[in-house]
């Protein structure tokens, strides 16, 4: 409640207390406590033989307090007790009159400034709700506004982001220069240590010493195989591809025979990558068909078995015709004594870092693997080797290092299970699992420049990389 209200209340409560007072208390003062005060306007009356009549209103038209008392003719002496008991209470009530007089005076001011406050008061509620409704459309005018401006701002958050990514990847790059900064001015520090023959000497040295490392190492025992890396994807299901182990190290071509009967087309590629993208170099036509997949490419010649036959075919590719023919004594041929898969894969010929190989089954042999050294240049056998490994349960095989190396399956789940050493006529289980990732394997060989395993894995050309354990020769080994 505001001041003005509180001071309006404690008026109120005053009148109602001083009316009390009257109808309570002065009939004690004046000894008529048989009084009977009744409502406004109404006479009260006292005693007959007294002769006292009391008027007691409320308050007047124009809301003042009255009160009125009318005594009886004077007729007694002034020294009557009554007449001291009316003198004083006379006296009592234009005391309590003019008490009443000032507090209705009072009460009018405050009732004026209520009145004027409550004016003031509505006026301002009008006013706060005009304030309100104003409000309510500038606020929507400046929310519109402000809507505006940040359709306005929102495309720059990208561009901010943008800032901010930038920022970072120019501190980056800030460092890495700083960091490539310091190396270079190392590498030109040491540089600036020797004069350019001097340091060319160095190399040609370093390369001479790791020649001669290389020299020294033994031929190594299969340790492990990993890949696949699938280099292209191409022809049928069965097929091969190669490249030569004795070429030079500028020399890359690939050669490329789809098939495994019925066909006599070899394509040559000049590098892997012309063989990625099918850039076919030159197209060689073959005298005869071949068999198998099992085909060898040696010093710039093709090594094949001639279809329906176990007759082994030298093609010189630089000259373009048949060097040499020789027939393999008592091999099996012509699906006789294939791998599991089939495909006339009789005669599997491959090379290594020794030489030049033929692997087959003989009736004499019981359908066990031949190993069979061959000379590059005429075919003869040089010396064989038995192994009690039955042909038809070999899914492929290939040669490292005078090892062969055969594998449990061509297909899913399949890795080395068994390997022969030429070098001491021994065999052994093993177990080196290799990912056929495309469940079929029609060719598998070994490359000793790459030292790497070429395969055709289900119209897959892939790379498997190889891991050799070796053992490197001293001086003091003869």
């Amino acid at each position: 409640m505001s001041p003005p209200l509180l001071k309006l209340g404690a008026v109120l409560s005053t009148m109602a207390m001083i009316s009390n007072w009257m109808s309570q208390t002065l009939p004690s003062l004046v000894g008529l406590n048989t009084t009977r005060i009744i409502t406004s306007d109404t006479l009260t009356q006292i005693s007959p033989k007294e002769g006292w009549q009391v008027y007691s209103s409320a308050q007047d038209p124009d809301g003042r307090c009255i009160c009125t008392v009318v005594a009886p003719e004077q007729n007694l002496c002034s020294r009557d007790a009554k007449s001291r008991q009316l003198r004083q209470l006379l006296e009592k009530v234009q005391n309590m009159s003019q008490s009443i007089e000032v507090l209705n005076l009072r009460t009018q001011r405050d009732f004026q400034y209520v009145l004027k406050m409550e004016t003031q008061m509505k006026g301002l509620k009008v006013k706060f709700r005009q304030i309100e409704d104003d409000r309510k459309t500038l606020m929507t005018k400046h929310f519109q506004e402000l809507k505006e401006k940040m359709d306005e701002l929102l495309p720059l958050i990208p561009v901010l982001e943008q800032y901010k990514t930038d920022a970072k990847l120019i501190t980056q790059f800030k460092e890495e220069i700083r960091n490539l900064s310091a190396v270079l001015t190392g590498i030109q520090e040491e540089i600036g240590a020797y004069d350019y023959e001097e340091l060319h000497q160095r190399v040609v040295n370093l390369e001479t010493r790791l020649r001669d490392c290389m020299k020294k190492l033994t031929c190594g025992k299969l340790m492990k195989i990993t890949g696949p890396i699938t280099v292209k994807i191409s022809g049928t299901r069965f097929g091969a591809w190669m490249t030569d182990p004795l070429a030079s190290e500028k020399n890359n071509r690939v050669w490329y025979m789809d098939s495994y009967t019925n066909n006599r087309i070899v394509r040559e590629y000049k590098s892997i990558a012309d063989f990625v993208s099918g850039a076919e170099s030159r197209t060689y036509n073959l005298p005869f068909k071949w068999a198998g997949t099992n085909h060898v490419v040696y010093n710039g010649s093709l090594y094949f078995n001639k279809y329906q036959s176990n007759i082994i075919i030298k093609y010189s590719f630089d000259m373009g015709r048949v060097l040499a023919q020789r027939s393999l004594e008592y091999a099996g041929f012509h699906n006789v004594y294939p791998y599991t898969w089939g495909g006339f894969s009789d005669i599997d010929l491959m090379a290594d870092e020794i030489g030049l190989w033929a692997v087959y089954a003989t009736n004499q042999n019981a359908g066990n693997i031949v190993i069979s050294q061959l000379n590059q240049d005429t075919l003869e056998v040089l010396k064989s080797w038995s192994t009690g490994y039955p042909k038809r349960s070999a899914g492929e095989s290939f040669m490292i290092c005078g090892t062969l190396y055969v594998t449990n399956s061509h297909l899913t789940g399949a890795k080395v299970y068994y390997s022969y050493s030429t070098k001491t006529s021994t065999y052994e289980y093993t177990d080196i699992p290799f990912h056929n990732q495309y469940f079929h394997i029609s060719m598998l060989d070994y490359n000793a420049r790459d030292r790497a395993l070429y395969a055709w894995n289900n119209g897959h050309q892939v790379l498997f990389n190889v891991t050799l354990f070796h053992i490197i020769k001293t001086e003091d080994d003869t």
